[in-house]
Parts: structure tokens; C-alpha cells; sequence
């Protein structure tokens, strides 16, 4: 058997016995990962050490980080306090709580980037849905999708959006400015969408209501002297993400760096009688973090034999010379292509794709920066970006985010099923590229 049809028999297995959800998706990813180094389709060395083809772990110690930053912050009642603020500034009425939370999860992706915001915002949407007695997860399915629409819009919100800005010479305004708007609208079209789904549907009783619209934010909180501390170091981790490379420091660098000034807080705080001092690793979302180290795997196995490659430069190749055409398959290719695998690796081969593409259209052009921004190039890069952000809403492995919070969900009482997500997911992917197709076609092809 080749070693193409050894990975892709291992991977199509791998995925079909994860939708069925028979075996939990921890176990499928790191057995499928084991048995693609195991058969010599990525060697030890390429699964640990490659970038191209291994274990990206920039992504697993940026998600180890700010577990733990979590799981401290936890303790202050921030989270609480927040879980309050938002339900009284919605007047504890549901849909408008579930609107709140969304356009807050969407801004703060567009600051941070998605996986860090809802990290920091599932634990508040847990807290204030118990308190209303309410099933949090068609919130938490909510704010996934919220994550990777707001993501989409800056270059720091979602990792493709920083490998594509790096390949193509693109800077923070310049996201900014074209993927902003965009992001936007189909925002404001996700939040109409929700008003047909939930708003007539979500209800609370009224003793509720009155008890929350009761609450007072101060009592949630033990230790405000600490909680100042935590908001303090937060603040100054979320400045190094923002400025990350000003500072010539990788996120995941910066968010270990938080992670071990959080816990030294949190040593000074606590007594021996506290019982262990790391709980805040044991705490960790340890099955989230092997899941996302079997993924890189597999997917690296697909890239190393060609196949990820293949599939972009089919839908380039396909269509070369035709601006619109290739836009839009680059576009619907890469939603559809991200929600299968992970958009990490497809983003890495579909660059150097579109380079070598610019470089065939214009052999005389030999300066780097103006050869990747030509009229009919620059389109691609756009389309790469929203394709792979917004197709990561499509599935429930589609984006990291979306992992993390079904993880959080299962680990409070509230398992979400591959196709729970699927039929709430899949639908907001594809009326959001098809917005995407449109607004694109205005901007670039008309």
C-alpha cells in the first residue's frame, strides 16, 4: 500500500470512528497518531521535532498556559463577578444574556485571539446559566461560533490570519480594514440568526430573574486584594499578546510566562493545609491538550505525503487565469478543507501555493512585497483567510476553540455531540462564506 493510501485510510478511519463518538476522540487521535508513526508515514523525529509535519507547540503550550491562568483566576471569583454583570446588564432574560455573551466573545477574539477568549469565557457562561437553570450549551455552541467569526477579523485573532499576514506581507490595519467589515455583518447576521433559533424559546422563571437581578457582585469575591493582582497580571499578559511580536516573544511564550507568575501568586497564597500545590496542572484540560497533540499528527501525515498539497493546488490550479474563479474556489475550498482538518496546517501549504502562483502570472515582476500584492493576487490571500477562520465553524474539530469549549462542556455536566455541533455549525459556515463570496466579489471582482 502506498504511503498516501496509508494515510488516508488512517486518517478517513480515525474521523469516521470520532463522528460516531463509540470511542472517546482523546484516544482515536493519539491511537491514529501512534499507527501513523508506527507504519513509517512520519518518522519520530518529523511527528516531535518538524514544524511542517509534526506537533505544533506553540498551540499546545499557549492552550496549557492559559488553562492554568484560568484555573487560578477561577478562584477569585472574576468570574462570578462577571457571570453577574452580564446577566443584570441583560435583565437575566436569556436570549438577550446569549446576544451579550456572543458579541462580547466575538470582540474579545478580535483583540486576543479565540482560543484564549473562550477559555476565559466559558467558566462565566457555566456560572450564570447554573444560576438561571438553564442548559448552557447551545450558549457555549454559540460562543464558538462567535470566537471564529470575531477571530476572522484582525490578524492576532485566529493563527492563519498570522501565517498569512507573514506570508503575504499584510499588516495589522490591513486585516483590519478588509476583513473587519466583513466579520461584522456576519456577525449581525448570526445574531438575527439566533433571534429565529432561541428568542421566542428561551425562558426563565421569574423567582430566578428576581434572585440574580439580586445578586451582589462583591460577595462572589474572597480575596479582593488577590483578585487585583490576578486582573493586574492578566492585564499585562493580554498587553504581551496583543504586542507579541513588537516584544520578539511567541504567545505560547508569553502565556507559560503568565501561567508560572500566576501560580507563584498562588503558592504565596495558599497554606499548606490547602492540600496540593499543583492542582492548577491537575486542573488542566489534559484530555484537550493529548487530543490537539494525535490531530497535529495525522494531519502532518497528510501533508508529508502530498495530500494537503494536492487538494490546494487543485483548487488553484483549476481554475488559473480566471481571478474569480480561483477566488471563489480558494474561498469554499479552504471552508470546507479547515472544517475537516485542521486549518493550521492546510494554511501552510496553500502559501507557498499562492506564491508560486503569483510568481507564474508575473515572472518580471522580481521585488517580494509587490509581486504578492498584485490586483490579481491579493484576492487569494483574502479568501485563504475568511475560508480557513470561518471554516472552522463546519465541525466540531473545525478550530481549536470549538474543541476547547466542547471539553469544557463535557467536563461540567454537559457533553456536545459531533453532530449536536454539526447542525448548528455547519449551516453559520456556509451562509457565512457565502456572505464572504459576496462581499469579496464587490471588493475584488466586480
Amino acid at each position: 500500500m502506498s504511503s498516501v493510501s496509508l494515510a488516508l485510510l488512517i486518517f478517513g478511519i480515525c474521523y469516521l470512528v470520532i463522528m460516531t463518538e463509540r470511542i472517546h476522540k482523546t484516544i482515536v487521535a493519539l491511537f491514529g497518531a501512534t499507527v501513523m508513526i508506527g507504519l513509517g508515514v512520519v518518522s519520530q523525529d518529523e511527528a516531535f521535532y518538524s514544524h511542517e509535519f509534526g506537533i505544533d507547540y506553540g498551540v499546545v503550550f499557549l492552550l496549557i498556559g492559559m488553562m492554568v491562568i484560568v484555573n487560578i483566576v477561577r478562584e477569585t471569583g472574576l468570574f462570578d463577578v462577571l457571570a453577574i454583570w452580564a446577566a443584570q446588564r441583560a435583565d437575566a432574560k436569556p436570549f438577550r444574556l446569549l446576544v451579550l455573551l456572543a458579541l462580547l466573545t466575538a470582540g474579545l477574539s478580535a483583540m486576543l485571539d479565540n482560543v484564549t477568549t473562550v477559555l476565559l469565557l466559558a467558566p462565566v457562561t457555566l456560572a450564570i446559566t447554573k444560576r438561571l437553570e438553564l442548559n448552557p450549551i447551545a450558549f457555549l455552541i454559540t460562543e464558538a461560533l462567535a470566537s471564529n467569526i470575531g477571530g476572522t477579523a484582525t490578524l492576532v485573532g485566529d493563527p492563519p490570519n498570522i501565517m498569512i499576514a507573514s506570508k503575504a506581507e499584510l499588516g495589522y490595519l490591513d486585516f483590519l480594514a478588509v476583513l473587519g467589515p466583513i466579520s461584522v455583518a456576519i456577525m449581525a447576521l448570526f445574531v438575527a440568526a439566533l433571534w429565529l433559533i432561541f428568542g421566542r424559546n428561551m425562558t426563565v422563571s421569574p423567582h430566578l430573574r428576581t434572585a440574580v437581578l439580586a445578586l451582589n457582585s462583591r460577595e462572589a469575591v474572597p480575596d479582593r486584594p488577590f483578585l487585583h493582582r490576578c486582573l493586574w497580571l492578566l492585564g499585562v499578559v493580554n498587553v504581551g499578546f496583543c504586542f507579541h511580536s513588537l516584544i520578539h516573544l511567541e504567545p505560547a511564550t508569553i502565556a507559560l510566562l503568565g501561567a508560572s507568575l500566576f501560580m507563584l501568586l498562588g503558592h504565596a497564597r495558599r497554606k499548606p493545609e490547602d492540600g496540593e500545590e499543583l492542582s492548577y496542572l491537575i486542573d488542566v484540560e489534559w484530555k484537550t491538550i493529548f487530543f490537539f497533540i494525535g490531530l497535529f499528527v495525522l494531519v502532518g501525515g497528510l501533508v508529508k505525503v502530498g495530500v494537503i498539497r494536492y487538494l490546494a493546488d487543485q483548487l488553484v490550479v483549476v481554475t488559473q487565469g480566471d481571478l474569480a474563479g480561483s477566488t471563489m474556489a480558494v474561498l469554499w475550498g479552504s471552508a470546507f478543507l479547515s472544517a475537516l482538518v485542521d486549518n493550521i496546517p492546510y494554511v501552510a501549504a496553500m502559501n507557498p501555493l499562492i506564491v508560486d502562483l503569483a510568481r507564474s502570472l508575473h515572472p518580471e515582476i522580481m521585488d517580494y512585497a509587490t509581486l504578492v500584492h498584485q490586483p490579481d493576487i491579493l484576492p487569494l490571500w483574502w479568501a485563504l483567510a475568511l475560508g480557513a477562520c470561518l471554516g472552522g465553524n463546519g465541525t466540531i474539530i473545525g478550530a481549536s476553540a470549538n474543541v476547547v469549549i466542547v471539553d469544557m462542556a463535557r467536563k461540567a455536566g454537559y457533553p456536545i455531540s459531533f453532530w449536536q455541533f454539526f447542525k448548528f455549525g455547519f449551516p453559520v459556515m456556509i451562509s457565512s462564506v457565502f456572505v464572504s463570496s459576496v462581499y469579496l466579489w464587490f471588493l475584488f471582482l466586480r
